[in-house]
């Protein structure tokens, strides 16, 4: 009976520990508690922000001692890998920058120099995509587009 008692116990503890360990255990990619800050970098602070249908949000924030702006586009809910974009652009200037590929949280980060500077700026999740004009300017309202393949 003592042996068995053993086998047992130990066969417990360790079905307990696996199952603790996959309980807690989250895919890499996954981030579930993602920022835009997180994505951009340290300094960078959300100015603007776009929802991306029911699927997620895409950000615009700004860093002041760099005068960059940044771009992600992060998902509501992480899962299986799906298109994604972010991208950014400042038409005075012509500066661009996009990302685009299949991700499981967010694409990004996208950075431009936008400092005094209108932006251009927007992100895609599977077939919802926004596109944002003449954003971030005084005087400017800006232009929101939100298409669905």
């Amino acid at each position: 009976m003592r042996i068995t008692r053993s086998v047992l116990s130990a066969t417990a503890v360790a079905t307990l520990a696996l199952g603790t360990a996959t309980a807690l255990a989250a895919p890499a990619s996954a981030a579930p508690n993602t920022t835009p800050e997180k994505v951009c970098g340290s300094g960078y602070k959300t100015v603007n922000s776009a929802a991306v249908g029911s699927r997620g949000t895409v950000y615009l924030t700004y860093n002041a001692a760099n005068g960059k702006n940044c771009v992600a586009t992060i998902r509501s809910a992480p899962g299986t890998a799906t298109d994604m974009s972010a991208w950014v652009y400042v038409p005075d200037t012509e500066a661009y920058d996009e990302d685009y590929g299949k991700y499981t949280s967010y694409a990004g980060p996208t950075y431009v120099y936008g400092k005094g500077h209108c932006v251009d700026w927007g992100g895609s999740i599977g077939n919802v995509s926004v596109q944002i004009t003449g954003s971030n300017c005084a005087a400017r309202t800006e232009h929101r587009v939100t298409t669905v393949r």
